[in-house]
């Protein structure tokens, strides 16, 4: 039996299979609304994720077994793969996935050592690369203008061959947080913008109902004590807050504080991002911090940025702080009674 004050342990893999199983039903959605594209990207980033894990644990003379069933390689190639476009190009999964593996985990030494979120490095190596290609967003089946079939899909993912009859602007549309940004600077108001059949009640067509589904997985996490409350009630908070004074000083051009929840990557980056032990602080208060940091940062890009969603840049951001903010935010040592030990001011 432990000791009253000794946690048990919980396996990485035991971990990792939990935050999957929490993505299921986003998923699950995804597929409902948009097709069963998305299915072969996560497939293509979770084969290429562990092949160059692989390669690279060979490398290093590390137990392969160990490593690759340890599910951190699956839960990076399936965030990336959800971050990008459902009908991007195999090969930009694959860049992707391998810049995330190699560069963002294995260059700073694996598993536990890496500074920043590797699928967050893999998308913003992605966006500032190939802006063109990540802007392809699959319209929603009640959207599209034409209905390309599974073999079709497969044809342009993997050779880059639209149907004669179908070209790929009838399939894609731009998200809602990039069709809000785009019309705000052609002088429309928020409610005309809004009132585009892309648009529903909290935030587009199909988007609200995974973003909800995130959350559910979200909550279960937190239940299951695999994450704390800390880090995505801040994130979330923040936002709504920022969001919420921008929207009351001018309703015209800013859009409400729950559009910015159920857009884009929020309910994502907040409880499966943004909630990597690795690459966040340890302190409950450097937790809160952390994540109201990556909800406000988020906003300001969305809002004043070159970008419709920061999500990734905030993560990457805030990532870098982190170890400043778990030096400031350290608790008192415990059984310490006064502010000055051993000469020195605690």
């Amino acid at each position: 039996m432990n000791s009253p004050l000794v946690a048990e342990k919980t396996a990485v893999n035991f971990i990792m299979l939990k935050v999957l199983a929490a993505l299921l039903p986003a998923i699950a959605a995804y597929v409902y609304f948009f097709g069963p594209a998305i299915l072969v990207s996560i497939a293509l980033a979770s084969v290429t994720a562990l092949a160059s894990e692989a390669a690279v644990l060979h490398l290093r003379h590390y137990p392969l077994r160990v490593y690759l069933t340890d599910g951190s390689a699956l839960v990076t190639a399936w965030l990336l793969a959800l971050s990008i476009p459902p009908l991007a190009p195999w090969w930009l999964i694959v860049v992707g996935t391998l810049f995330a593996i190699l560069v963002a985990k294995h260059l700073y030494g694996g598993l536990g050592n890496n500074l920043f979120n590797p699928a967050m490095v893999g998308f913003a190596a992605l966006m500032i690369s190939f802006p063109s290609h990540m802007t392809h967003w699959t319209a929603p089946d009640v959207l599209a203008h034409s209905h390309w079939s599974f073999a079709q899909q497969m044809d342009f993912m993997f050779g880059g061959i639209s149907p004669a009859d179908s070209k790929l602007d009838a399939v894609t549309m731009a998200t809602p947080l990039d069709t809000l940004k785009t019309q705000l600077h052609l002088e429309r108001t928020v409610a005309e913008i809004q009132s585009s059949p892309i648009f529903s009640t909290l935030s587009g067509k199909g988007t609200e109902i995974i973003a909800l589904l995130y959350l559910l997985g979200g909550l279960f996490l937190w239940q299951q004590r695999i994450i704390s409350w800390h880090i995505p009630a801040s994130f979330l908070a923040a936002m709504f807050g920022l969001a919420g004074l921008f929207y009351l000083y001018d309703p015209v051009h800013y859009a409400s504080p729950l559009f910015h929840l159920f857009a884009g990557g929020t309910m994502l980056g907040a409880f499966f991002i943004a909630t990597d032990y690795v690459t966040s602080p340890t302190t409950p208060l450097g937790k809160l911090i952390f994540g109201a940091g990556i909800g406000v940062c988020a906003y300001v890009i969305r809002v004043l940025g070159g970008y419709p969603d920061g999500i990734a840049f905030a993560v990457l951001f805030l990532n870098s702080a982190v170890p400043l903010i778990d030096a400031y935010t350290q608790p008192r040592v415990f059984g310490h009674a006064g502010k000055w030990f051993n000469g020195r001011k605690e």
